[in-house]
């Protein structure tokens, strides 16, 4: 009899002890990250490194956001990169070239974004083509399409436009603001405006997705969808309006990345994609989530920059960086998922 005691209550503490390490490991882990580079690289530990690590992940934590909202629907969205990079140039053109306002150039790249979001939402809802196919499909048709105009070239004050003609327009001291102005902190910190914007959105995601009657029919979608329809969710319309705040989103890091740099960079978004995606896939590991939220991919989106900004800072070969990245994103899902079932499995045993 008291053997069978103790049986359970050994059974009971792995239990728990498999519940926490589910639930806190990841913030443990980043912690433990965070520690270490502080002790192991030079200056990692103050304010002014803080900061830049925010500002680095601040337009791929909102790329990232837009992608949660298409995970949260039971899609996926690979076109965010080249969706931001495209208003990246847009508002490069309308500014240089069609010497437009600044107003007019974010009022374009959102609508850009919107659109595209519309076009994969249809593609995929009323087309029938997978997700995956369909935002892929997209993507290179964006890369192309970016491309044309400028005849593959990147655009700034003064290139030529043939012709004899040479671009007069300028980047406008308003748009500029939005990615090189910072708000005074204490102690004279300073905080880039990216950064609050990413604060900001995240906040409107979280709030959305977790606490109200859209966003809670978004992730039943995602759970059960042929449930939700049963109960009359107008899934089609759910999942096109996912696409359009991923578009919309990638939109606006494009915009964010276009007035740090003041000039139509055709290659600064190689790579927000891949950080992008694993900032979101990440998060599913944030408090044993197990699914996509907007607090879990804002905590993988800072664990990413704290992970890039030790590694630079440590002097590590550049090249190591995205092997890194995703050793790190296979374990996190790893741990995750897999002790997620198994606690699943005991319990219903």
């Amino acid at each position: 009899m008291r053997l069978r005691h103790w049986q359970d209550e050994f059974r009971t503490m792995n239990r728990t002890t498999l519940d926490l390490a589910i639930r806190y490991g990841f913030l443990v882990l980043l912690g433990g990250l965070a520690l270490f580079f502080s002790l192991y690289a030079s200056g990692f530990a103050s304010p002014r490194s803080a900061v830049f690590i925010l500002q680095s992940v601040a337009i791929t934590g909102i790329l990232a956001l837009g992608v949660t909202c298409t995970l949260v629907v039971g899609g996926f969205d690979l076109s965010i990169g080249s969706v931001a990079t495209s208003a990246l140039m847009l508002s490069a053109y309308s500014m240089v070239i069609l010497e437009q306002s600044a107003f007019v150039a974010v009022v374009l790249c959102l609508v850009m974004g919107a659109v595209v979001g519309l076009i994969n939402g249809f593609l995929i809802v009323k087309m029938r083509v997978p997700d995956l196919l369909a935002t892929l499909g997209m993507m290179f048709l964006l890369i192309g399409l970016q491309r044309i105009p400028t005849q593959g070239n990147s655009i700034a004050t003064g290139m030529s436009l043939g012709e004899g003609q040479v671009a007069e327009g300028t980047f406008s001291a308003a748009f500029l603001w939005l990615g090189r102005h910072r708000f005074d902190l204490f102690l004279d910190r300073l905080l880039p405006v990216p950064v609050v914007v990413f604060l900001l959105i995240a906040l409107l995601i979280w709030l959305f997705l977790g606490y109200t009657r859209h966003g809670r029919l978004m992730y039943a979608i995602g759970s059960n969808q042929r449930a939700a329809e049963l109960v009359g969710t107008n899934v089609q319309r759910y999942k096109i309006v996912a696409y359009m705040i991923s578009g919309m989103l990638a939109s606006v890091g494009g915009i964010l990345l276009a007035a740090r740099l003041g000039r139509g960079d055709i290659a600064s978004g190689n790579n927000l994609l891949l950080d992008s995606v694993a900032a979101a896939l990440i998060g599913f590991a944030v408090l044993g989530a197990a699914r996509p939220n907007a607090f879990g991919t804002a905590a993988g989106a800072l664990f990413v920059g704290i992970l890039l900004q030790g590694l630079t800072m440590m002097n590590a070969p550049y090249y190591m960086q995205d092997f890194v990245k995703g050793a790190v994103l296979v374990a996190a899902l790893v741990f995750t998922f897999y002790l997620s079932s198994r606690r699943g499995g005991r319990r219903t045993a």
